[in-house]
């Protein structure tokens, strides 16, 4: 059996702090952009996707959504920072309810049990 080393930093190591930055200020242009074409501001979760890295989900004051992927949690917390999206612990019940659905997810949704649009 082979140990496993816990992981306690998120940055890749050895990754210099220039690359860390530029890497910051990507996302915080796609967060921006999220937030001007969707009522201006919005707020958002980050979650663990394993090996993926981690997940922004956005969601802006007219209630579309969107998200945001990167190996980096701390670059997704900081651009969020920049950006002024509040961070929420969970995707509780009360964001949940702010975001709002169009008709692809729907169709995705029920397609998938009832004989809708295939998932492939």
């Amino acid at each position: 059996m082979t140990d496993t080393a816990e992981v306690t930093e998120d940055r890749e190591p050895g990754r210099p702090p220039a690359v860390a930055g530029r890497e910051v200020k990507r996302l915080a242009r796609r967060i921006r952009s999220f937030a001007g074409a969707h009522g201006g501001r919005a707020e958002g979760q980050i979650a663990y996707l394993g090996a993926r890295g981690y997940r922004l989900v956005l969601v802006g004051s007219d209630g579309a959504w969107g998200d945001v992927v990167n190996p980096d949690r701390a670059a997704l917390e900081q651009a969020a920072e920049q950006t002024g999206v509040e961070l929420r612990e969970a995707f509780d019940g009360a964001l949940a309810a702010r975001v709002r659905t169009g008709p692809y997810e729907w169709s995705r949704m029920a397609g998938i049990q009832i004989g809708g649009p295939s998932n492939t």
